[in-house]
């Protein structure tokens, strides 16, 4: 699979890797244009994890939450954040009990998404692959966008085969 055929990771100039399905930074100069146009600090955040910087990531979620305690999207991030440096009960933790927040809404989807990449770097590739199905559903009936349905078709069947060999 061609870098042009990963699933966006829905920040300019990043993108899914169909391997580990983890964001990384695919186009430097996009990516950081847009990131100085934002004043979000969940894309900072976003783009510091797609780089790899985990412990800078780590800091600016904490400084933001600060200043947003109640911020979804924060939450997952920390969740994600907790993922990239191996805490992966603590991230089942946060991503479960943001379950029934965003139960029935579009953010359910997104939530279930992450908690199977958590399952997923975590080697657990039949639950990784139960949350995949669970977001692709969701996503295909609430009419998501076209990306965010092929991140989660490409994030299934790469759950699926893995945990076939295993």
């Amino acid at each position: 699979m061609g870098l042009k055929d990963w699933p966006s990771a829905g920040f300019p100039g990043t993108a899914v890797n169909p391997e580990t399905l983890l964001p990384e930074v695919v186009d430097e100069d996009e990516c950081a244009a847009a990131l100085e146009e934002s004043g979000d600090a969940a894309d900072h955040v976003f783009v510091l994890l797609a780089r790899g910087l985990n412990a800078e990531a780590a800091e600016m979620a904490a400084d933001a939450r600060l200043l947003d305690p109640t911020s979804l999207r924060l939450q997952v991030l920390d969740a994600e954040v907790l993922r990239a440096m191996g805490q992966f009960d603590r991230a089942e933790r946060v991503l479960k009990g943001l379950l029934p927040t965003v139960a029935d809404s579009s953010m359910e989807a997104w939530v279930n998404q992450q908690l199977g990449k958590v399952y997923f770097s975590n080697g657990n590739y039949p639950a990784a692959a139960r949350c995949f199905s669970a977001a692709l559903e969701r996503r295909v009936a609430a009419g998501a966008d076209a990306s965010a349905i092929y991140s989660s078709t490409v994030s299934l069947k790469r759950a699926l085969d893995l945990a076939e060999r295993g």
